[in-house]
């Protein structure tokens, strides 16, 4: 198994990715790093230069670009190049911490889409008081249709029970309330196609229960879905900010502190989305890894240790298998 990662995308790179690839390898998984060799080599150092493979490329796809334009344009970019590894079976899946569009443009044009699946689709975890729940879709699709919110929550579930290692995880659909008659068209629509979806639908869910544990996948369009997470991530910073200006307020407080500095650090790190790694990319023909644009070392490295757990776990034949069980043959029975 060799995980291709995009060594020239994100806020710190090539540093902090060459820094989380080489953690990896070190736990044991094959890493290519795909970009600018001299760059990466620079990193790397001569004490660590063959650890790891690295594959050359002369161009590298920014954030700011159009995303469709840039990968027809920059064929020779970190990004595409790495999905060609991975569409050649030369890599086993690909993690990027680059634009989002980029790697869900390039993931497209390069892998297609399962059968069955209109749009992909981005899966987050949040952090929740019971483990985790998946969020889905992350960004992906600002507008979305009631077939795809089904799609959503059919490949929401088999990540929560394939990864997440949950036993028939409880599904929600994220509304303005819990009755069945809530929401709006799209939400309306999708409610009964969920329903019959043969996974464990639970129903409408509101926003908070995304982190209360009551249920394990919440399905949204993407426009909702990101600025839930983002929202998420600015009140655990804002909490952990507040906490800290307390904490050290006056002496009582910073005596209370030392006492306490245990239990703050496994918050910290419960709402810290470099424990997570990245989110995949569901829906395309291969395993591929969206990290945070500002991943650190440690998310770059636990994002690929997340890629090589979907890969051993077979994610996207499952997906494939599942998107075809639960969609085309109940069509072919209608045709019938």
């Amino acid at each position: 198994m060799k995980i291709a990662v995009d060594a020239m995308g994100g806020d710190y790179a090539p540093r902090e990715v060459v820094m989380g690839a080489l953690e990896a390898a070190r736990d044991g998984i094959e890493v290519i790093l795909v970009g600018d060799r001299e760059k990466i080599l620079n990193e790397l150092g001569k004490e660590h230069r063959d650890r790891l493979e690295v594959v050359h490329t002369t161009e590298a796809i920014a954030m700011g670009e159009q995303p469709a334009v840039a990968v027809r344009r920059k064929k020779d970019s970190s990004i595409v190049r790495s999905i060609q590894l991975l569409r050649d079976g030369y890599a086993s899946a690909f993690v990027s911490a680059g634009s989002t569009g980029a790697v869900m443009a390039a993931s497209l044009l390069g892998l297609g889409r399962v059968r069955g699946i209109d749009r992909p689709a981005i899966a987050s975890v949040l952090p929740s008081r019971k483990g985790g729940t998946v969020l889905l879709d992350a960004g992906a699709n600002v507008d979305c249709k009631p077939r795809n919110l089904l799609q959503f929550g059919i490949m929401g579930y088999l990540y929560a029970e394939k990864i997440l290692g949950i036993k028939n995880p409880r599904v929600g659909l994220l509304n303005v309330g819990e009755e069945d008659n809530k929401g709006n068209e799209i939400t309306l629509e999708a409610f009964p196609l969920l329903k019959e979806a043969g996974i464990n639908f639970i129903g409408n869910v509101e926003g908070r229960d995304l982190f209360s544990g009551t249920v394990n996948v919440v399905v949204c369009d993407g426009f909702v879905g990101n600025v839930v997470l983002k929202a998420g991530e600015g009140l655990a910073m804002a909490l952990m900010h507040m906490m800290k200006e307390e904490l050290a307020r006056n002496w009582l407080s910073k005596m209370g502190t030392a006492l306490t500095l245990p239990a703050l650090k496994e918050i910290r790190r419960r709402v810290d989305y470099a424990e997570y790694g990245g989110a995949p990319l569901l829906g395309v023909n291969g395993v591929v890894i969206v990290c945070h644009g500002s991943s650190t070392a440690l998310a770059i490295k636990n994002a690929v240790k997340a890629a090589a757990e979907a890969v051993s776990c077979g994610l996207v034949g499952s997906i494939r298998e599942n998107i075809e069980s639960r969609l085309f043959k109940k069509v072919e029975c209608n045709d019938a």
